[in-house]
C-alpha cells in the first residue's frame, strides 16, 4: 500500500504544479490580446506586470520558504495554493480603467502565493522518495509545469475571443480546480512516518542513504551562510530565461511572425510539449548514471552540463525566417532549461536535510527572482513591438547563462557533498 501511497502524493504533486502553471502562464498567452485589444499596454507597461509578479515571487521564497519549513508541508502547501487562488481570480475583477495597477496588484498576490510550490514539491518528494529515485520523482513534477504551460494555449482560446472579449474567464476557471486540489490534500497527505500503512521496511528504503536530519528547523543565517546555499543561488540564474520563454514567447512569436491568439496555441504547446521530455529525461538521465555506479558529484553534474549544451541553440531564434524552426529552438531550449531545474532541486535534496529545504531553495529562488526582475525591466527598455530583432540581445543572454552558472558551480563546490548537519544545528 506505501508504495501506491507514494505515487498518490506524487500525483498530488503533479496536479498542484499543473494547477500553477496554468495560473502563471495564462498572462503569457493573452498578453499580445490584452495589450493590444484591451488595455492598450506599452511593452514598458507589460514589462512591468511582469516585474510585480517576480518582485512578490521573490519575497515570497524566503518567508514562505521559512513558513513552510516551521508549520510543514501539510499546513504550507495548502495556505500557499488558497493565496493563490484567490488573487488568480482577482485578475478577472481587473478594468480598463485601472488597468496596469489593477493587474500589478493581482500579479503581486499570485506570484506570493505560488512562490511556495517547489518548496514544497521538494520537501515532500526528499520525505516519500529514496534518493536513486528523486531525480526522477522531481522530473516527473516539474514536467507538470510544462503540461499546464501546454494547457494554457489551449484552453485560453475556449473563453477569449480574438479581440478579447470575456478574458476574464481565462482567470476564474482554475480556481474551482485549486479549490478541490486543497480539500484532496488535507484529506489524504500525512508523512511516511505517520502513514498507518508504511511497512518499518519499507521506512528503510524511503531513509536509505537519506541525510542526518534535524528535529526542528534550522535558523536561516545558518543556511545563509553556507557556501552550498549560493552555490545553488547562482544555479537559479537561468530562471530569467525560464520566464523570459514563458511570458514573452508569445510575444516575441507575435512580433517576429504576425501570430495572434487563435494562432499561438499550436506554438506555444509544441515549446512546451518539448520541455516535457526534457524535464522527464534530466531526472531520470541522472538517476539512472547514480545506479550505474557514478558519484553524486559526477552524475549531477555531467546533466547539467548537458543541459547547457542543449539550450544554447537559442541565441540564433531570432535570425530564422520560419516560425516553425523559431518553435523548435524555443522548445530545445525550454527542454534543457527543464531538465537544469530538475537536477539542480534534486541536488538540493542531496546536500541538505529536508528541516533547511524550504529556507535553501526560498533563497536561491529569490536570487532568481531578482535577476529575473532586473531583466524584464531591462526588457521593457530593449524590446520593440515593431523591431523583432531587438529579441536578439536576450536570447543571446538567454543562452549563455547557463554556462555561466555551471561553470560558477564548479568553482563555488568543487564537490558535491553533503552538508554538515551538526555544524549547522550548532549555529541555528
Amino acid at each position: 500500500m506505501s508504495i501506491a501511497y507514494r505515487y498518490r502524493i506524487l500525483a498530488l504533486l503533479f496536479a498542484a504544479t499543473t494547477i500553477n502553471y496554468i495560473d502563471r502562464s495564462i498572462i503569457g498567452v493573452l498578453a499580445p490580446t490584452l495589450r493590444d485589444h484591451v488595455f492598450g499596454w506599452s511593452v514598458q507597461d507589460y514589462s512591468y506586470i511582469t516585474t510585480a509578479f517576480q518582485l512578490a515571487y521573490a519575497i515570497g521564497l524566503l518567508t514562505v520558504g521559512r513558513f513552510v519549513d516551521r508549520v510543514g508541508v501539510k499546513v504550507g502547501f495548502a495556505i500557499s495554493i488558497a493565496i493563490w487562488s484567490v488573487f488568480g481570480a482577482a485578475h478577472a475583477l481587473v478594468r480598463p480603467s485601472f488597468g496596469l495597477i489593477g493587474f500589478i496588484v493581482a500579479r503581486m498576490g499570485l506570484g506570493f502565493g505560488e512562490s511556495g510550490i517547489f518548496p514544497c514539491t521538494t520537501k515532500v518528494i526528499a520525505e516519500w522518495f529514496p534518493q536513486t529515485q528523486r531525480g526522477l520523482a522531481t522530473g516527473v513534477v516539474n514536467a507538470s509545469t510544462n503540461i499546464g504551460a501546454v494547457l494554457a494555449p489551449l484552453l485560453v482560446p475556449l473563453f477569449v475571443a480574438p479581440d478579447g472579449q470575456h478574458w476574464q474567464y481565462a482567470f476564474l476557471f482554475t480556481s474551482v480546480f485549486s479549490a478541490l486540489w486543497i480539500v484532496v490534500w488535507w484529506r489524504n497527505y500525512q508523512s511516511p512516518s505517520q502513514h498507518p500503512g508504511v511497512s518499518p521496511e519499507e521506512l528503510a528504503v524511503i531513509r536509505r542513504d537519506a541525510l542526518p536530519q534535524t528535529e526542528r528547523p534550522l535558523a536561516w543565517s545558518a543556511v545563509a551562510r553556507c557556501r552550498e546555499t549560493w552555490a545553488f543561488a547562482v544555479l537559479k540564474l537561468p530562471d530569467a530565461a525560464w520566464w523570459f520563454y514563458l511570458f514573452w514567447a508569445g510575444t516575441f512569436l507575435s512580433d517576429k511572425f504576425g501570430l495572434d491568439i487563435a494562432h499561438l496555441g499550436l506554438p506555444l504547446v509544441a515549446i512546451f510539449a518539448t520541455a516535457d521530455i526534457g524535464s522527464i529525461f534530466g531526472g531520470w538521465i541522472s538517476g539512472r548514471l547514480l545506479a550505474a555506479g557514478w558519484s553524486v558529484n559526477r552524475a549531477r553534474k555531467t546533466t547539467l552540463f548537458g543541459c547547457a549544451i542543449l539550450v544554447l541553440p537559442v541565441i540564433f531564434v531570432t535570425r530564422v525566417h520560419d516560425s516553425w524552426i523559431a518553435v523548435a529552438l524555443l522548445g530545445l531550449a525550454a527542454a534543457g532549461h527543464q531538465a537544469w531545474s530538475t537536477t539542480i532541486y534534486t541536488i538540493q535534496s542531496d546536500l541538505f536535510p529536508r528541516k533547511a529545504l524550504g529556507s535553501v531553495i526560498g533563497i536561491g529562488g529569490m536570487v532568481g527572482s531578482c535577476v529575473t526582475m532586473a531583466a524584464f525591466l531591462t526588457l521593457g527598455q530593449v524590446i520593440r513591438k515593431d523591431n523583432p530583432d531587438s529579441y536578439f540581445g536576450p536570447f543571446l543572454l538567454a543562452g549563455l547563462v547557463y554556462f555561466v552558472a555551471f561553470c560558477a558551480l564548479q568553482l563555488m563546490v568543487p564537490q558535491l557533498k553533503p552538508v554538515d548537519t551538526s555544524r549547522l544545528d550548532r549555529s541555528s
